[in-house]
Formats: C-alpha cells, sequence, structure tokens
C-alpha cells in the first residue's frame, strides 16, 4: 500500500500556529474582546494564570501586532492592552474554538 503524498504546512500557517498555541494566548485573546484591559484585569478574568507567563504573551502578542501597548498619563501611570484591527481579524477563530468547546460531546 502506498501513502499518499501530503501537501507541505505552509509557512503562513506555522508562523499563525505557532503565536496562538502557546499556553494560554486564546484566553487572553477572548479576554481582551471586551475592550481596553490592564494586566491585573487579565489576571483576575484569566484565573490561574503566572504572571510572568502573562507578561510573556502579552509581549509576544503586542509584537505580533494583535494586541497594542498604550500608556495612560494617569498618576500612577497605566498601562492598557487594546486589540489591534490585526487581532480583530483572529475574532471568528476565537468564537470559531468557543463554539467548539461548548458543544455537547
Amino acid at each position: 500500500m502506498r501513502c499518499r503524498r501530503c501537501r507541505p504546512v505552509p509557512e503562513e500557517v506555522r508562523r499563525a500556529a505557532d503565536l496562538l498555541e502557546r499556553r494560554w494566548t486564546i484566553s487572553i485573546l477572548y479576554a481582551s474582546y471586551d475592550g481596553a484591559m490592564r494586566f491585573n484585569e487579565f489576571r483576575q478574568a484569566l484565573g490561574p494564570i503566572p504572571p510572568a507567563t502573562l507578561a510573556t504573551r502579552l509581549v509576544e502578542l503586542e509584537q505580533a501586532g494583535v494586541l497594542e501597548r498604550r500608556v495612560v498619563d494617569a498618576r500612577p501611570p497605566l498601562v492598557e492592552y487594546r486589540v489591534t484591527d490585526g487581532g480583530r481579524a483572529l475574532l471568528p477563530v476565537v468564537e470559531a474554538l468557543a463554539r467548539w468547546g461548548s458543544r455537547d460531546v
């Protein structure tokens, strides 16, 4: 019996999967669709995420152009994270995952 030929996974798919498959990333995205969030608001929404992991994921999502980090001029200064247009493009993917996760198995 012969194996069928498989198409190689495109580089774009591998890059997107590399970002999204990291633990907590999709949960962070889901939480961020409600509007601007601060670090401790993410921690409250996500539950038991280690602070170092949250900080790392926020930086990764910012570097990927999914989240925007804004410093708010206040006393003391505040940092908020907002979804970018690129991050909004992922909303259908996150919603599809939420629907899939809520289905009866």
